[in-house]
């Protein structure tokens, strides 16, 4: 089968195409026929010799990649979850090898949902990393309730532009922020405030917010904590919370934490039930083939993409 290797760490110039053996499904595992896969700034970094690098090349040939949509065609001992033939989609062994980047995959039964009959391979595919990871955050570990006040960094990226969905999802009033031209894009996921970072200091112009989720980084979790109220929420996502902003979030009685996402079946199967019923949707902004990965990693390393990117085979 075809598969993107990493050859080492660096540029895009690092990702061939090349020849590897089909893989075969162990025991709670399936193998699927890739229809889709989508690329997240992880990929990115990883591939420059950063976040999961050094775990994933304890693996030869590095493979990158972990948002699947495809058909199953061969089970494993005790993968009874799906039947051969059937449509799946979902992040593979996040955050260890998940080798999507190739024309099959296998994965745990366990990492999967049934993929939804009313949306695309490439809809499902960029509905994994970034909307389970906005699931997880807002639903699991800020557990945000109705008409808690949520701020969402990056609103219009991967991730952010499902957090602002499913933070509507669960009744918060919702502020994003992002460049001017996203506006009109931000506030049609359902946002309730926008702020324009290139024209406003956020945190001039919001206060008393009682989550603020954050996927940028930088300055971003420290300036965020001078619009928290007392007791309340700051997670991050992108670049962690460093020890200077956990003192600072101490004083002043906010609890502050970095989040991982982590594969998960049945969170998997909770958004394929909102994704069924329309209550949140994939943006798609750009979709390439396969043999344009490099164009690809190009076009997130801009740190401008609205929505997500998708690979169709």
């Amino acid at each position: 089968m075809k598969a993107i290797i990493l050859k080492q760490a660096g540029g895009v110039e690092n990702l061939v195409v090349e020849e590897v053996p089909m893989p075969s499904p162990k025991k709670g595992e399936v193998l699927i026929k890739i229809n889709a896969i989508s690329i997240n700034p992880v990929d990115i970094k990883t591939r420059k010799g950063m976040s999961l690098y050094n775990k994933l090349r304890e693996n030869e040939p590095v493979i990158l990649g972990w948002d699947v949509s495809g058909e199953v065609i061969e089970a494993g001992e005790d993968a009874t979850a799906f039947e051969i033939g059937e449509e799946v989609f979902g992040m593979v062994n996040f955050p260890g090898h998940g080798n999507a980047y190739a024309e099959y995959v296998t994965a745990p039964v366990a990492h999967l949902a049934d993929k939804p009959d009313q949306i695309t391979h490439q809809e499902a595919a960029a509905s994994s990393l970034a909307a389970l990871t906005a699931w997880q955050v807002l639903m699991q570990q800020a557990k945000v309730q109705s008409g808690e006040r949520v701020l969402i960094h990056a609103a219009a990226g991967g991730v952010g532009h499902f957090g602002v969905q499913i933070a509507k999802y669960l009744g918060a009033y919702v502020i994003g922020t992002g460049s001017d031209a996203n506006y009109d894009f931000v506030k049609e996921l359902g946002a309730d405030e926008y702020v324009d970072y290139n024209h406003e200091r956020f945190e001039e112009v919001i206060q008393n917010v009682d989550i603020v989720f954050d996927a940028v980084g930088g300055d971003n979790p420290k300036r965020s904590l001078d619009i928290i109220r007392g007791g309340g929420l700051l997670i991050a996502i992108a670049g962690g919370i460093t020890d200077e902003v956990k003192k600072l979030a101490e004083e002043k009685g906010v609890k502050a934490w970095a989040y991982l996402v982590q594969s998960n079946g049945d969170d998997m199967e909770q958004l394929a039930e909102l994704l069924e019923a329309g209550t949140i949707r994939p943006h798609i902004s750009h979709e390439f083939s396969f043999d344009q990965i490099k164009e690809a990693h190009t076009q997130i390393e801009t740190g401008r993409t609205r929505g997500k990117i998708v690979i169709s085979m």
